[in-house]
């Protein structure tokens, strides 16, 4: 079952050529669309089902600095400040309340964990603090459970997937930005080793640049151009619920997560389970992926499924007059795992007795693609004049979104970066450079 998703209209007629093309219409693309459209460039976002379908939505939406790795700090800490501005520039609600962040546990070693991270935090600026056994319990009211202590991100927040993207492609479009959906992009048109525009189901866009902000399906994508992208997905499973009591805004236990959304209900998950599918294209970064698997391997489940053979990690070849793996799945949807949701709702239920009676609304799965060191690439491909990508957020995509489209964005046009794009350069995971793996 898909989540429920703000609908936004498409404009219908393809254009013949614009600066940009957007492939994808994440919160990344989204997000890039609106800051190329604003500066006054042409931009066609095209996204092969519809807009924010895939993971910007299935996410638990929380907009973060605590516990980031700290190469994406700067952009967590650019992104939390755009989240507001964004809603008063667009004059349009995001779902963004910075209400901070809560994380409570029973695990001394999680908690020297977070106190190391301090250090961290007091060099980006970042406005935090521990919480004593007192204070963490007093913050998770209602459980009935008393906890060793926490640590609550005090200027963090949340907004709702169910509405960022969408919302973002709309103001993109007010400043001129074409919205195409249902309509997958094939492949580049390519010339002389320049990008020259971009090969769609329904014909070609010319243009000068083009961003991938394509998520799970950016490498698929890329190998298709000769281009090495190393990314692999887990597969994870979520719920919302019905509206409920009034619990804490956004807290981690070592249960479950919960964030309550602007409906009342609540999405809930259990932080770091996740499936790992064998699939092509994971076989073929394997060994760039080690270093993570050994340090994540008690979060992991390994199996194989139908992504082996169809989806972003199966073998395909096509021609770009041929239907494409991207037409065929226009919205990656995967089945949630039966017995994960059982677990999270009855971990809810246990944890706060007063969601006893509360409903589950929808349940989901969800392909969360990571780099092998877990810090996204933002960059220009440098095998291919004129063609950028912003793909492998890890799992920490949707908070640093509107960040992460505007250093994009910058990229694209030649501006002054808004953050040092070094840490995200596709060239690390290609040149031999080590792998140091990030947070989650």
């Amino acid at each position: 079952m898909s989540p429920t998703v703000l609908r936004i209209p498409s404009d219908e007629v393809l254009p013949a050529a614009v600066d940009v093309v957007v492939i994808g219409g994440g919160i990344v693309g989204s997000a890039a669309a609106y800051f190329l459209a604003k500066r006054g460039i042409s931009v066609a976002l095209v996204e092969k089902g519809y807009i924010g379908a895939e993971q910007s939505s299935r996410n638990w939406g929380w907009c973060r600095q605590q516990n980031r790795d700290e190469r994406e700090l700067p952009l967590a800490g650019y992104a939390l400040q755009l989240w507001n501005q964004l809603q008063q520039e667009i004059g349009r609600d995001l779902g963004f309340r910075r209400c901070g962040l809560t994380y409570v546990t029973n695990d001394p070693r999680q908690l020297a964990e977070w106190e190391r991270w301090r250090e961290t935090a007091r060099r980006f600026d970042v406005n935090t603090r521990m919480l004593s056994a007192t204070e963490a319990t007093a913050a998770t009211a209602g459980t009935g459970r008393s906890w060793l202590g926490g640590v609550h991100s005090i200027d963090d927040g949340k907004a709702e997937p169910a509405l960022a993207a969408p919302t973002l492609a709309k103001a993109a479009r007010d400043h001129g930005a074409k919205i195409i959906q249902q309509c997958a992009a094939r492949g580049l048109d390519v010339s002389n080793g320049q990008v020259t525009g971009v090969v769609t189901e329904r014909g070609l866009i010319k243009a000068g640049a083009v961003l991938c902000a394509g998520g799970a399906w950016a490498s698929t994508f890329c190998r298709q151009q000769g281009i090495a992208f190393p990314q692999a997905s887990v597969r994870q499973s979520i719920l919302r619920t019905k509206p409920g009591p009034q619990l804490p805004e956004a807290i981690y236990t070592p249960d479950c997560a919960l964030t309550r959304r602007l409906d009342g209900g609540y999405t809930v998950a259990i932080s770091g389970k996740a499936t790992l599918e064998i699939t092509p294209q994971g076989l073929r970064y394997a060994r760039s992926f080690l270093p993570m698997f050994k340090q994540r391997l008690k979060s992991i489940e390994i199996g194989i499924g139908r992504s082996f053979l169809n989806g972003p990690e199966a073998l395909a070849s096509w021609r770009l007059d041929e239907v494409s793996p991207f037409e065929r799945i226009r919205v990656l949807d995967p089945a949630p795992n039966p017995r994960t949701i059982s677990r999270i709702m009855a971990r809810a239920r246990a944890l706060y007795p007063r969601l006893a009676n509360v409903e589950m609304a929808e349940s989901w799965g969800a392909y969360v693609d990571c780099t092998p060191d877990a810090v996204p690439v933002i960059s220009p491909v440098a095998a291919l004049k004129g063609f950028f990508l912003a793909a492998g957020f890890s799992g920490h995509g949707f908070g640093i979104g509107p960040a992460s489209g505007r250093l994009a964005a910058d990229l694209i046009a030649n501006d002054t970066p808004v953050v040092d794009p070094g840490p995200y350069r596709l060239s690390r995971l290609l040149d031999g450079s080590k792998v140091e793996v990030g947070g989650i």
